[in-house]
């Protein structure tokens, strides 16, 4: 398990890591940030003061019940099912690995967060759910993988790639080819602007405190194919678009 640092301040503790030698990455740090500070909230049970209006929607209600979860997570795993023994890296995991089967799929899980809350979560209570397969999340953001090279032989990146540009993506792709084996498999997913649910949850998440990047399929295809990938295959979804690539 990765030693546990002190909870320090966001800006503290990560924002020191991400270099700051252009405005495209101060960009970035502001944004990480600001992911960070959003889904520290909602792991503290903070309340969120949102306008009338916003509470009104539909998509708001679904959110306070517990419903939105189920429409919006990506069960990666219909596509691309841990193996036995493989090791995994979950990018910006969450708490994944208290709700997620890690157990019955017998795989190595590595986490990486940029919430202060859920990674001190997760390193709190992975190794009692299992201490062999839990092997610790660090703190650190998706573009900066402080794994040695050819570690993984699964990466997954789910729920989040809409808060960043797509240049960010592209950077953090080519992150996950260092650290993948030879074959490794890369599962993410991307928010599908023509989804019903999609504009709505856009608003719902400003209103939260992150901004949505509503980026049109094509433009997102054309990304990954400038990231040297090959799609392997893909599954929609509600909210959130599956891929499974390979380099």
């Amino acid at each position: 398990m990765s030693k546990k640092r002190d909870n320090q301040s966001f800006d503290a503790s990560v924002s020191s890591r991400i270099p700051t030698a252009s405005n495209e990455q101060n960009i970035w740090q502001a944004q990480i940030a600001q992911v960070a500070e959003r889904f520290n909230r909602q792991y503290r049970g903070e309340a969120f003061d949102l306008p009338a209006e916003v509470e009104a929607m539909p998509i708001f209600r679904d959110w306070i019940s517990g419903k939105l979860p189920d429409k919006v997570a990506s069960p990666f795993w219909e596509i691309a099912r841990p193996q036995k023994n493989q090791r995994c890296l979950d990018i910006g995991c969450g708490v994944s690995f208290l709700v997620y089967p890690w157990r019955d799929w017998d795989a190595f899980f590595y986490g990486l967060e940029i919430s202060t809350v859920a990674r001190d979560a997760l390193n709190a209570r992975g190794s009692q759910l299992n201490s062999k397969l839990f092997k610790g999340v660090e703190l650190g953001p998706a573009h900066q993988l402080n794994y040695p090279s050819a570690q993984f032989d699964m990466a997954i990146a789910t729920g989040w790639s809409c808060y960043f540009p797509l240049d960010y993506w592209i950077t953090i792709t080519a992150e996950v080819k260092r650290v993948l084996k030879p074959g490794g498999l890369f599962v993410f997913d991307i928010l599908d602007p023509q989804q019903p649910l999609a504009e709505d949850w856009a608003v719902l998440e400003t209103y939260l405190g992150a901004e949505v990047f509503l980026e049109p399929i094509a433009e997102w295809e054309n990304t990954i194919k400038a990231t040297g990938t090959k799609v392997v295959s893909q599954r929609p979804g509600e909210l959130f678009n599956l891929f499974k690539v390979s380099f």
